[in-house]
């Protein structure tokens, strides 16, 4: 390896002008690293939760469109919730019986933990809509390289690696229809760890790619500018990571000494020079140099260390798509562009199509969609959809049956649709359009079996029998309850229904209808544990009493409120029987202020000026 030596600590030390301009770059980008605005810093991430499960499982789904899905894994190696956003394929909803490769896109040092970069900064999920891949969005990991560490350390437990490697692929490919065709591609840190998680993991992935990747990470001055930058990123500390800089773990990770474990991985290689160029806001008062001071030093450290990764794979004669750009800082824009540029490369070597297939809207559908420029050009052509069909759209899709018409279904409404299992689900096919509702805040789409509401708040969420019956009757989302916040699910050990609202709950029971449950009631009904404690499911509204407060009636008993008192159980029987002969809140006790606890020989319950015991069914009032 000509240029390139080796200290006794084991570190590999670059000769030459690439090594001496390595060394003037991280003196650039030590100082002025902090004012780099386009990555700007986050809070610093949670302390991670109990390890809760053997196996990943999906905690929770968010579905963000109809081809959009946010999902909470629960990582056994990591000990918490991770999110990972899927966009899903071209033809997820087309053909409902295929599987697609995927493509995990990693993000910078300063991932945050709401979206991946690669949605908030760049224009993936609209420039993969119309690409036959599931791309595959790791949230968060900030400073963490997408790496096992060796300790925990400023409060989280990375694991990523085994979480990216191991836990997650298995998910996907049995509930998420993806195959074991995989790429992976990163920008900075995760263009950095996307060829050493491809070279560690044999047979992973079949591309790997690079976009301003720090790909010889061992080199002179370039561990010193890791740690500052992971400092500098949250607060980490890049010892707790691969432990100091003498350590094997830095070799282990280092993208230049694994290249030999690249062969047969289609590669791609991008980096800028540093200089402003095209998509930079302007220069500095020295010509060719951006004012983002910072995204010049650290694009030419990557200029520099991929040049190196390049020149070791040319040793080792592994091809690779290399592109040196003449310009370019370390900054969203250049990245968003490598990502177009390099979808030949990945598209080969996923063996998928480059281009989508020619399509063509026709008839209703056609004329649905022209005149909603939102759902933009074609995807697939018509499909069976129940009684009806269907066509995909890059915003949407537009479904049509004889009887009911074309309509478009899209945005939000369109992934709480895909959360109800589209038109094979509940709801069935749409009966209308998408409309505005009266109060500004929220929008409808009505369904052969319900309707589905969005606002911003609550999500898409659909309403349908009983429970939209009984919605209906007190004024939908004008009434009391306001719109829906969660979908109906069913009572899991009684024979029932519920769902939230913002105003309270609805639960159903066959034999009892629909009731709402609100307030310090549910509060106190919760802590009870709903329907499956002694008071079992509602059998009333809530009814106003004396003092501003109230009660709602119970298949077992009452639970009694007023703002002095708090929330309370009273059972039927012995004890609701002498209440209720002394006048109730209304008498001489006044409201309940315990639940009924035991006492010797029997029970006993306290009020505000008196108590209640029970013994042998004898009830006894005792005032103060």
């Amino acid at each position: 390896m000509a240029g390139i030596t080796r200290d006794s600590r084991g570190i590999y030390q670059r000769s030459g002008l690439r090594g001496r301009f390595a060394l003037f770059a991280t003196t650039l980008l030590i100082p002025l690293a902090a004012g780099f605005s386009p990555l700007a810093s986050i809070p610093a991430v949670a302390e991670p939760a109990a390890m809760s499960a053997a196996v990943p499982t999906v905690q929770k789904a968010v579905w963000l469109g109809d081809r959009r899905v946010a999902l909470w894994v629960q990582s056994p190696s990591m000990g918490t919730p991770i999110q990972v956003q899927l966009l899903l394929a071209r033809d997820w909803n087309a053909r409902p019986d295929a599987q697609f490769p995927v493509l995990f896109m990693l993000d910078g040092l300063r991932a945050t933990d709401d979206e991946s970069g690669w949605t908030k900064d760049a224009g993936a999920a609209d420039y993969f809509a119309d690409k036959n891949v599931t791309v595959v969005l790791p949230i968060g990991g900030q400073a963490s390289f997408y790496s096992d560490w060796l300790e925990p350390n400023n409060g989280v437990n990375y694991k990523w690696e085994t979480f990216l490697t191991k836990e997650l692929p298995p998910l996907l490919e049995s509930q998420w229809r993806a195959t074991e065709v995989r790429g992976m591609e990163g920008l900075s840190m995760g263009g950095t760890a996307a060829m050493f998680l491809a070279a560690r993991n044999p047979d992973f992935v079949k591309y790997a790619g690079s976009y301003s990747g720090f790909l010889t990470t061992t080199t002179l001055g370039m561990p010193q500018a890791i740690q500052f930058a992971m400092r500098d990123a949250g607060g980490f500390d890049s010892n707790a990571m691969w432990g100091p800089p003498s350590d094997q773990e830095w070799e282990d990770h280092d993208p230049f000494v694994l290249a030999d474990k690249l062969k047969g991985i289609a590669l791609y290689v991008s980096s800028g020079s540093g200089a402003a160029g095209p998509f930079d806001s302007g220069e500095s008062a020295v010509p060719g140099v951006s004012t983002n001071y910072s995204g010049t030093g650290l694009e030419i450290l990557s200029r520099l260390s991929s040049q190196n990764f390049v020149d070791k794979l040319g040793e080792l004669a592994i091809p690779a798509q290399v592109n040196y750009r003449p310009s370019g800082t370390h900054s969203w824009p250049y990245w968003d562009f490598e990502m177009r540029q390099s979808w030949p490369t990945v598209a080969r070597a996923l063996g998928v199509p480059t281009d989508k297939p020619a399509c063509a809207a026709d008839g209703a559908i056609g004329a649905v969609a022209a005149a909603s420029g939102w759902l933009g050009e074609c995807l697939t052509g018509e499909y069976q959809a129940g009684s009806g069909v269907a066509q995909d759209f890059h915003g949407g899709r537009v479904f049509f049956t004889p009887e009911g018409g074309a309509h478009a279904v899209g945005g939000m409404i369109g992934g709480g649709y895909q959360a109800a299992n589209g038109f094979a689900g509940a709801l069935g096919l749409p009966t209308g359009d998408e409309v505005a509702l009266p109060d500004g805040r929220g929008r409808m789409q009505s369904f052969e079996n319900g309707p589905l509401y969005w606002t911003p708040q609550t999500g898409a969420q659909a309403v349908r029998g009983a429970i939209g019956e009984e919605w209906g009757r007190q004024g939908f989302e004008t009434g009391p309850s306001g719109y829906p916040s969660g979908p109906e699910v069913t009572t899991p050990n009684k024979n029932g229904a519920v769902q939230a609202f913002e105003g309270g709950p609805f639960y159903y029971s066959p034999a009892l209808g629909v009731h709402r449950v609100q307030g310090l009631i549910l509060g106190k009904y919760a802590e009870m544990g709903y329907e499956d404690s002694w008071l079992g499911f509602p059998i009333a509204e809530e009814q106003p009493l004396k003092d501003f407060g109230g009660f709602s009636a119970f298949e077992n008993g009452n639970l009694y409120w007023s703002p002095l008192s708090g929330a309370w159980a009273v059972r039927a029987g012995p004890i609701m029987d002498a209440w209720g002969g002394a006048g109730f809140e209304g008498g001489k006790l006044g409201y309940p202020i315990s639940d009924e606890f035991p006492i010797p020989g029997g029970v006993q319950q306290n009020f505000q000026t008196g108590f209640i015991t029970v013994r042998a069914d004898k009830a006894e009032v005792h005032g103060i």
